[in-house]
């Protein structure tokens, strides 16, 4: 198995901001051990909700996609790991939280499909458009270490 460092766009959809579940999900992706490199809350635009859901266009639920990205604020964020989309999306658990692992974040707290808390790039092609859609290259801090990285270089300078 190949292991190899990547980025993915994570949203702590309206729903879970509201009901004050963002540092329950950041705590998740921390604690696996992906570094968080970009974040912030945001009210999402027209022109980011459209092009965010750009591949749905045309499809009947499209409008309440729109309607619902943009119904209160989200967290977005860019997560950085080892094979850091699967494995988000692993955590996440299945899109409908009725289907989702014991132990995801769907499957712990969201109940219908329309309203699961978090959402995931599923590609390395959707991460790299969707992390353009939030942030610029200059809001995101690559350099940042986790902690065992910060213990392996203090041991190393004893």
């Amino acid at each position: 198995m190949q292991h190899t460092e990547e980025r993915t766009f994570v949203a702590v959809k309206p729903d879970g901001v509201q009901r004050g579940l963002v540092g329950e999900v950041i705590r998740r992706f921390e604690q696996k051990g992906y570094k968080v490199i970009g974040l912030k809350m945001l009210q999402v635009t027209d022109a980011q909700a459209k092009a965010h859901y750009a591949e749905h266009e045309g499809k009947p639920f499209y409008p309440r996609l729109i309607r619902y990205i943009q119904s209160g604020p989200i967290v977005a964020m860019v997560v950085q790991g080892y094979n850091a989309i699967a494995g988000v999306r692993h955590l996440m658990g299945s899109t409908d939280p009725d289907k989702a692992e014991v132990g995801t974040i769907r499957a712990d707290f969201a109940q219908v499909m329309e309203y699961n808390i978090v959402h995931g790039s599923d590609s390395k092609e959707s991460a790299e458009r969707e992390i353009k859609i939030y942030f610029e290259e200059s809001e995101l801090y690559p350099e940042r270490k986790c902690m065992s990285e910060l213990v392996i270089e203090s041991l190393d300078a004893e």
